[in-house]
C-alpha cells in the first residue's frame, strides 16, 4: 500500500472510530476555485475529501503561492485544527468541484479528551497526515526553489 493510501481515514482508524467520528460530520460541497482556508487563519474545522482534488499551498513572499500537495478522495484536508495554536499552517483550494465530510475542530478535540482510546487513534493519524505533509512541502520547495551548485568552468 503507498504511504498516501495508509494515511486515508479509512486506512488510518479502526472501524469504531472511523464511525464515530463519521458522526459528527457534515456533507460540504465547494465550487472549482474556491479557497478552503488560507495559510495563517484560525484552524476550526477540518474535511475528509468525498470526491474532487484540493491543493494544498504555502506562502512564499514576492511569488505566487506554489502547490505542495494535491489531495483526493479519503484524504484529510486540514490538520491545524489540532494543535495549538489552531492556526492554518498551509492554505487550501478546490481544484475541482469539491465534496467532503466537513468536522468542527472543537467537537472533534472534545471527542479526543473524552475518550482517550479515540483521541490516541486521531492524534497518532493526524501526526502521520502532518509529517507527510511536511515532507512534501520541504520537497516541492527544495524542487522549486533549491540551489543547485554548478561547477566554475574557468
Amino acid at each position: 500500500m503507498p504511504p498516501s493510501m495508509a494515511l486515508r481515514m479509512n486506512h488510518a482508524l479502526p472501524a469504531e472510530h472511523r464511525e464515530r467520528l463519521l458522526r459528527v460530520g457534515r456533507e460540504a460541497a465547494f465550487p472549482q476555485g474556491s479557497r478552503l482556508f488560507e495559510e495563517g487563519g484560525h484552524a476550526d474545522r477540518f474535511w475528509i475529501i468525498r470526491s474532487g482534488t484540493a491543493a494544498l499551498d504555502m506562502h512564499v513572499p514576492g511569488r505566487r503561492p506554489p502547490v505542495v500537495e494535491t489531495l483526493g478522495i479519503g484524504d484529510l484536508l486540514g490538520w491545524s485544527w489540532l494543535y495549538e495554536p489552531f492556526v492554518w499552517q498551509l492554505g487550501a483550494g478546490a481544484v475541482t468541484p469539491l465534496q467532503a465530510y466537513e468536522f468542527d475542530a472543537v467537537a472533534v478535540r472534545l471527542m479526543c479528551l473524552d475518550d482517550p482510546e479515540f483521541g490516541r487513534a486521531v492524534e497518532h493519524w493526524v501526526g502521520r497526515v502532518l509529517a507527510h505533509r511536511l515532507n512534501a512541502a520541504r520537497a516541492r520547495l527544495v524542487d522549486l526553489y533549491g540551489i543547485y551548485e554548478t561547477k566554475d568552468e574557468r
